[in-house]
């Protein structure tokens, strides 16, 4: 299926990679260290795509303040 051809939920869930907003309640959940985490986020406050009212990624649309604490995370657009 072509990148035109998704879904906006279909879309949605491919810019969320691997993890979910629920793998925050999970007590199994590996956590990115603290400086990893920190590192990441700061990339996501310079990146054009961050929201900064919401603290949110317009990609993904998940909260990156919560989202780059989760250690198999990624970026929708591949910056981490």
């Amino acid at each position: 299926m072509t990148e035109e051809a998704l879904s906006p939920w279909q879309q949605y869930k491919k810019n969320l990679g691997e993890t979910r907003p629920w793998d925050l309640l999970n007590p199994n959940t590996e956590y990115a260290g603290e400086a990893e985490a920190n590192s990441r986020y700061d990339i996501c406050k310079k990146c054009p795509e961050f929201i900064d009212l919401t603290k949110q990624c317009k990609q993904c649309g998940c909260i990156m303040s919560l989202k780059t604490k989760l250690q198999h995370a990624t970026c929708p657009l591949g910056k981490w």
